[in-house]
């Protein structure tokens, strides 16, 4: 019987391009998102922040930002699962590939689409209403096409592989190519077999990254946890009796 076609027997030796895309831009990747993270944290700790509009407006806000939120968080802890656990660990906790695929199918199609509609709300507002606009920046601008991309490929991966194609087990080719890189033995080989959806999605992911310490993306890695630690702050009313009276009414004598 042959191997399917995604098959690592199957996938050709990487030339000089192969080596650029997938062992060279990862780590370069990585390494400005780590450090890039560090730089803006030590010399631009003000302007670690999501600038939040709400101010301006809220009837939109409060609709596309819990949509978008929790369709992102669904998607990145789906991308952590299917990316860092290996299908042999699945498959020996009795969860089948069949069972897997169509779970991962049905709950990243519906965080994929809450992504994606709560994205639309977002920037529709952003545009549309006067002073939103106003306070969007270029780097904004840019993050926002960035991450409309990297979100819009993704989901079409998914669409073309699992809806309408016949298929296609990522894990058996990306996931160990992405893990192969924490352990500096990159195997580019394997991205050669991967259709040419998911090979766009990775790219525009590692350019995102890349871009990420330098937007207002920075606000998802940081918590609020100096609040525990932080002492009360203490709210007196004026005391009359320590030194202050009020005003008399009418003249005050002046002299002796």
């Amino acid at each position: 019987m042959n191997p399917p076609a995604h098959s690592p027997v199957l996938a050709a030796e990487p030339g000089t391009g192969g080596i650029l895309l997938w062992v060279v831009l990862p780590y370069v990747s990585l390494a400005v998102f780590v450090l890039g993270h560090i730089w803006r944290y030590r010399y631009d700790k003000f302007g670690w922040t999501t600038r939040s509009s709400q101010l301006y407006e809220r009837r939109l806000l409060r609709i596309g930002s819990p949509m978008f939120h929790f369709g992102i968080l669904i998607v990145l802890l789906g991308h952590i699962g299917g990316l860092l656990v290996p299908k042999s660990w699945t498959e020996a906790l009795g969860i089948g590939e069949h069972a897997y695929h169509v779970s991962a199918v049905l709950l990243g199609t519906v965080a994929g689409v809450a992504t994606v509609g709560g994205l639309a709300i977002l920037v529709y507002r952003r545009r549309t209403v006067g002073p939103v606009f106003s306070a969007t920046t270029r780097n904004d601008k840019a993050m926002y096409v960035a991450l409309s991309v990297t979100i819009a490929l993704g989901l079409s991966a998914t669409v073309a592989a699992n809806l309408v194609g016949g298929g296609y087990d990522y894990r058996e080719t990306i996931s160990p190519w992405f893990r192969s890189l924490f352990s500096f033995t990159p195997d580019p080989a394997l991205m050669a077999g991967a259709p040419l959806l998911f090979r766009l999605h990775a790219l525009s992911a590692l350019l995102l990254f890349a871009f990420w310490p330098f937007t207002r993306l920075v606000h998802m890695l940081t918590a609020p946890l100096g609040y525990l630690t932080r002492p009360y702050i203490v709210y007196r009313s004026r005391d009359t009796r320590l030194g202050a009276r009020p005003p008399r009414r009418g003249w005050e004598r002046v002299g002796s």
